[in-house]
């Protein structure tokens, strides 16, 4: 049966203003339409900012414990729904069922950490430098957040925003991409089931135009105080801009060129399995997913050989069943993908599949799961030969497409991996600690693994990227607590006169002149 959503504002469903509709196909079965979205304008933006910013000072002076409490029941309810939750994610963009699982499972282990943060939203106890005073610190919320968030990871992503804000006292207004409006909306309901008062989240489904007019007003006007963006780095610079004039400083967690440096010391396979996970998982649609391998020459030919023997045989198609990855995720990212393959030059050597470009009827994947006629499907392509000033090294591409070039020297393979500018993530495959510690000190990746894909996230560890792909903010873990609160100190003389810093100092004096 088929979705009908609409925004929430202030607890109750609201009408787009905007009169728009939009239809959410299954990309695995184009015919099948999964829900019908009805789109808001920038007014529907400005009101659900308005709704939040109301109800944000209540949501604060909650107990932060009974708010940990909220965000437990949250984690037992997704827990509960997690099959129910993983299927629509599977149905609505195409993401393999056992993958879907693991995001929803990503929820549960963000809740499970952020729950106890609602008894350590610790401050501290400052000595001061005169009597009788004493100094503390306290986190303070930062009031109300606009969070936009992309739709390849539905639910895993937006839940790295949505749990620390509430933790900490915020209200939000959650902006989800119109292509996984069913996801979100599931996501948005379990939330709500926790017992959220309302106006503390509020769901808006506009296009990219109104939010950002939407934006742009409330800034003005006074509602966002904090703005989140997980998207591409194209547009999170443009919001960028604009906080910037309102001196704020989004969080901003954009795309990536994710390099994998293979050395001549490498476990091999083991280096095959991840490139083929990174590479391919989500059909390459993570902002993490693997752009370039850069391969000692030494061992080159040998990983080629293998990466290709293992792409081939992939499992590829109907995401309900054991498969390396499904479908693109949208109409508008199948047309994206096309463009990234008109990248591939006559010096590229192109490798993995019984084709190139849609999979279907004429242009048939070797081994397919499923019938490729009605979906987004796309052979998986390997290009070998990529050079320094090819656009597939530079540019990220969303799709099951990566690179492979060599290097002679590991400070050239770094020098490589930086230059397309982008920071996310990294990976290098060794078997020597030196190397290892040289590449984290060289790479400008904000996360680095060692003998594992550059895809992959724990909801303990700070995730987030550099230069093209984020302004250095960081999600999940203690670390993202610094996106939702501003720290306030407090100073308090009890001494009955006034102190004067730096002047009324007690001092010691030390005979500095002494010698033995």
């Amino acid at each position: 049966m088929t979705r009908r959503i609409s925004s929430y504002i202030g607890g109750a469903e609201v009408a787009g203003g905007s009169s728009a509709r939009q239809e959410v196909r299954n990309p695995a079965r184009l015919s099948e339409i999964v829900a019908t979205v009805e789109l808001g304008d920038r007014e529907t933006i400005v009101t659900a900012a308005r709704s939040a910013k109301d109800a944000q000072k209540a949501w604060a002076d909650v107990p932060a414990p009974v708010r940990g409490r909220t965000i437990a029941a949250i984690g037992r309810l997704v827990e509960a729904n997690a099959e129910q939750l993983a299927a629509i994610v599977t149905q609505e963009i195409g993401k393999p069922a056992a993958e879907a699982l693991g995001e929803v499972r990503e929820i549960v282990d963000t809740c499970d950490f952020f729950l106890g943060e609602g008894r350590r939203l610790y401050g501290q106890t400052v000595p001061s430098e005169m009597p009788s005073k004493s100094l503390f610190t306290y986190r303070e919320p930062v009031g109300t957040a606009l969070i936009i968030t992309a739709g390849n990871f539905p639910v895993a992503v937006p839940a790295w925003y949505l749990i620390p804000a509430l933790v900490t006292g915020n209200t939000i207004v959650w902006k989800p991409a119109e292509y996984a409006a069913a996801s979100a909306q599931a996501f948005a309901d379990l939330c709500q089931a926790a017992g959220l008062p309302a106006g503390v989240l509020n769901v808006v489904f506009a296009d990219g135009a109104e939010t950002y007019a939407g934006l742009e007003q409330s800034l003005e006007q006074g509602l966002i105080d904090k703005v989140g963006f997980t998207g591409s780095s194209a547009v999170g610079s443009r919001i960028g801009e604009l906080c910037g004039r309102h001196l704020q400083t989004p969080c901003l967690e954009l795309g990536g060129k994710n390099p994998m440096i293979v050395t001549d010391s490498a476990d091999i396979d083991l280096a095959v399995e991840g490139a083929l996970f990174s590479g391919f998982g989500t059909a390459g649609q993570r902002c993490t997913s693997l752009g370039t391998v850069i391969v000692h020459e030494d061992v080159h030919d040998e990983f080629v050989t293998r990466l290709i023997a293992a792409v081939q045989t992939a499992a590829i198609g109907d995401p309900t069943q054991d498969v390396l990855y499904g479908p693109l995720l949208a109409q508008k990212f199948a047309d994206g993908y096309e463009r990234y393959l008109s990248w591939i030059k006559p010096h590229h050597r192109v490798l993995g599949s019984s084709g190139i470009g849609r999979i279907t009827d004429d242009n048939p994947r070797a081994g397919f799961v499923g019938d490729a006629s009605d979906g987004l499907f796309y052979h998986p392509v390997v290009v070998d030969g990529v050079r320094e000033d090819d656009e597939l090294f530079l540019n990220e591409t969303f799709g099951p497409i990566i690179g492979v070039t060599t290097f002679r020297c590991l400070d050239d393979a770094m020098r490589m991996a930086n230059l397309p500018g982008y920071g996310l993530s990294s990976s290098i495959y060794t078997t020597d600690p030196s190397q290892v510690f040289r590449f984290r000190r060289g790479i400008g990746a904000g996360m680095v693994s060692v003998n594992n894909s550059t895809s992959g996230a724990e909801a303990h560890l700070p995730f987030g990227g550099n230069g093209k792909s984020g302004n250095g903010s960081r999600q999940s873990g203690i670390w993202v607590l610094d996106q939702f609160t501003r720290w306030q100190s407090m100073n308090w003389d009890y001494s009955g006169r006034l102190q004067k810093a730096q002047m009324d100092v007690s001092e010691i004096i030390p005979d500095l002149q002494f010698r033995l």
